[in-house]
């Protein structure tokens, strides 16, 4: 088997969003499960829509999402002199050439064509086996270079996602492969990429099949070696729409930014239209192992949040509380044992990062209670009940099962249910009736910090 390198070859026309990182994934994977390589190639021969801020936001997104590729990054813009060359040679070799057609004729001829119910394409007015006698060169017009594609047959490939592809040569027409500033065009710079860079596996999104047999075309022409394709449907909403803005966060930098850990990210986009049995769980190093293109859907992937979250909370429970410690960042003002218990107490229940460092602001900033908590969970008899509560909570030991303890047989002594007295004790110390374990918040907030909330709650209402 021929060494394995395949490619992510992303527009640096905005951030990466979730497509192009499972195809990123997907490629990354198929590599490292061959011993190959990946590479990173940033096709920025757009210069009007490619932005350094994109390519940074790419960047960012890989390196998230800890893709590390072979050797540098390639980029497009900096290959023009070899791109130059081939076209030269090509005109050279007579397989391509020069196309003097102004866009107002190149228009007048699509709107003919499609008036009669064709395919709109070019007419080949320019193409010297299509006219004996080519038209006079006019003087005020630059010219694009077109490839002289074949005119019979069909081109057909296997696809490894989607089976066997075939197209006629007379539904393609000769494709530009330099613009009239001298400027290649994006089939013809892929090509020439794939074919200096040994790539024998594409792997990309399926709106590039159009795409596919004219670049196999021009492989040919070239005698260049054609690599495999591997082309993968596309991402769908929950709504059963393609994924955009609309949906959400498309961004992988997004996710991150929302408190997604990037080992729960990779392991959704494995599954989103890969499958490994019932499987749901995969480390990346048994995903390597395990990928393969038979198992990869034809058919569209459907984005579900749902499952992105019960994945997210799997690995941030799996964490090391030092590591998950770490990756909150709290600030160097906080007690670090402190916000350890508190992220523990919150981590099995979190769907992401933010939400642990919302959830545990309340140990560390006295809590705004609201109104609508006050008249729900407060009146004088409360005050009395939690004072009463104080004085004996005071005398016991401090630590999470005696102050459990003491709660049950507090409420067993009053002869009321939990809640009556957890509400206001949530209230007053955390500013949410939402909250894990009552005992264990009171355990970790500490003697000191749990009296001082209740003198100054009592002051607040007094008043």
């Amino acid at each position: 088997m021929k060494e394995v390198i395949t490619r992510f070859a992303p527009s640096p026309t905005g951030y990466l969003h979730i497509g192009g990182a499972r195809t990123a994934l997907f490629s990354w994977a198929y590599a490292k499960k061959y011993q190959g390589k990946f590479i990173l190639r940033v096709e920025d021969t757009d210069l009007e829509r490619s932005t350094p801020e994109a390519i940074e936001a790419i960047k960012d997104g890989m390196e998230w999402l800890e893709l590390d590729y072979d050797g540098p990054i390639y980029f497009q813009t900096q290959r023009f002199e070899r791109y130059t060359e081939v076209i030269n040679q090509m005109l050279k070799d007579g397989l391509a050439y020069h196309c003097y057609s102004s866009k107002e004729e190149l228009e007048k001829v699509r709107e003919a064509q499609m008036s009669l119910g064709k395919k709109p394409k070019y007419d080949g007015k320019w193409r010297p086996e299509t006219n004996k006698t080519l038209p006079s060169i006019p003087d005020h017009n630059k010219p694009v270079i077109r490839f002289k594609n074949p005119t019979d047959g069909a081109i057909s490939w296997k696809d490894l996602v989607k089976g066997v592809i075939s197209i006629q040569n007379q539904e393609l027409d000769d494709f530009i492969i330099a613009r009239s500033d001298g400027s290649p065009t994006y089939n013809f710079c892929v090509v020439v990429d794939d074919w200096d860079m040994n790539i024998s596996h594409v792997i990309r999104g399926d709106d590039h099949i159009n795409n596919t047999p004219r670049q196999i075309n021009l492989l040919h022409a070239l005698q260049a070696p054609v690599p495999e394709y591997a082309h993968l449907s596309m991402i769908l909403g929950s709504d059963g729409q393609k994924l955009s803005k609309r949906h959400g966060a498309v961004s992988v930098t997004h996710y991150r930014d929302m408190g997604y850990v990037p080992e729960a990210v990779k392991n959704y986009l494995a599954r989103l239209g890969w499958s490994h049995g019932d499987d749901e769980i995969f480390s990346m190093k048994e995903f390597c192992t395990l990928f393969d293109f038979d198992h990869v859907t034809s058919s569209a992937a459907q984005f579900n949040d749902e499952k992105l979250d019960w994945l997210n909370n799997h690995y941030i429970k799996a964490m090391a509380i030092d590591e998950l410690t770490e990756l909150l960042n709290p600030p160097n003002s906080y007690d670090n044992e402190l916000y350890k218990s508190a992220v523990m107490l919150y981590r099995d229940r979190a769907k992401s990062l933010n939400e642990i460092a919302e959830s545990i602001h309340y140990f560390f900033s006295a809590p705004v209670i609201s109104q609508e908590l006050l008249e729900k969970y407060i009146n004088a008899d409360v005050i009395r009940m939690v004072e009463n509560f104080m004085q004996g909570l005071n005398e016991k030991v401090w630590n999470d099962e005696s102050i459990n303890q003491y709660l049950k047989d507090f409420v067993k002594e009053e002869g009321i249910k939990f809640p009556i007295i957890a509400m206001p004790l949530r209230t007053i110390l955390a500013g949410t009736d939402h909250t894990p374990s009552v005992g264990s918040i009171i355990a970790i907030m500490g003697k000191n910090e749990v009296n001082q909330r209740w003198q100054d709650f009592k002051s607040n209402y007094d008043n």
